[in-house]
């Protein structure tokens, strides 16, 4: 924010006062703190370019890697996959929680309180040893015939495990999240919609939710960001063809653990500054009409000016130069 030293007003022979000279105020530390910061970087990056100990050439010859490269593959499907069960379900863990069934709204309020309450990583560990808990699963009639079965580990292996314990754990923070979007949205709205005679899903669907999109995309979009960062426990599940468990493993045969934690880091900051840019632009395309409410300018001296009864800056008022002059006459009398 501009700020400006403003000089006393002279006033010149015909008695109607000059127009205001604003002069900048001078910020000599903030030049200070600037120049301090890029002297830092500044030493920051001689040392990452001269010290030896971070071996970049092996950092330049596992950053292309085929196995890494296939870690990023397996890690972004791992978050992708995980995010849309969490937002599944915590769009309907959320409409259940404002739901007037007592059933559904303790229903969605132990999920969340138990998903919140424990480590992921236990949880991963959890869907894991399913398969050890329920060896086979069988479909049949209640104390009667089986119809069919399978085994537990033909239909949840590791991938999938992971997959389900992240989007599981994951949902109840996005459970809060919508809850908060959702209930951001003033009550009239949907009142309105009602006396219009729409129903409650398309109430939800058409006015609520394009509404509350504007509170819930910045805080899903870190959920999404953190996601990304959670899959390096899949280790738990055990699940080894994540990233970070591809250049651990690069690191224990290299014997050199510092330059393979730099291409881990590296991948991950790409993606995660991809997906910053895609949340910027759904929370640019959500928050049109509230975000892009810009003021008009205006101008001090011009305003000061016609409120003097000043003619050439009464020109620049929104008003024109006879209605402004006509309302400083009336004030006047």
């Amino acid at each position: 924010m501009t700020t400006h030293r403003t000089e006393t007003v002279q006033t010149s022979k015909g008695g109607a006062p000059e127009l205001i000279k604003a002069v900048p105020v001078r910020h000599p530390w903030r030049w200070v703190g600037a120049a301090v910061i890029l002297v830092i970087v500044l030493l920051a990056v001689q040392s990452l370019a001269t010290n030896e100990n971070f071996h970049w050439d092996t950092y330049v010859l596992y950053i292309l890697d085929v196995n890494v490269v296939r870690g990023v593959g397996w890690t972004l499907l791992l978050t992708v996959l995980s995010m849309v069960l969490a937002i599944v379900l915590a769009v309907l863990l959320a409409f259940m929680r404002q739901s007037d069934n007592p059933i559904f709204r303790w229903s969605s309020w132990f999920w969340v309180w138990f998903f919140r309450g424990t480590p992921v990583y236990t949880q991963l560990i959890f869907w894991g040893l399913v398969s050890v808990l329920y060896p086979k699963i069988a479909v049949g009639v209640p104390f009667g015939p089986e119809l069919f079965s399978f085994t537990t580990q033909d239909l949840l292996n590791a991938f999938w495990a992971a997959v389900l314990g992240l989007g599981l754990n994951e949902s109840a923070y996005l459970a809060e999240i919508f809850r908060a979007g959702l209930k951001s949205v003033d009550r009239g709205q949907s009142e309105a919609a009602e006396a219009l005679g729409m129903r409650g899903t398309k109430i939800m669907w058409r006015i609520v939710l394009p509404q509350a999109m504007r509170v819930i995309v910045p805080p899903t979009g870190n959920e999404t960001i953190g996601m990304l960062k959670t899959t390096s426990l899949v280790l738990a599940v055990p699940f080894t063809l994540d990233l970070t468990f591809v250049t651990n493993t690069l690191a224990n045969r290299t014997y050199l653990p510092i330059p393979l934690l730099m291409v881990a880091a590296t991948w991950y900051l790409l993606v995660t500054s991809i997906l910053m840019v895609g949340q910027h632009y759904i929370e640019k395309y959500y928050g049109k009409g509230v975000d892009n409410l810009v003021p008009a300018p205006v101008n001090a001296a011009a305003a000061k000016a016609a409120a003097a009864g000043l003619g050439p800056a009464s020109d620049t008022m929104p008003g024109g130069p006879t209605v402004a002059g006509k309302d400083i006459e009336e004030s006047g009398r």
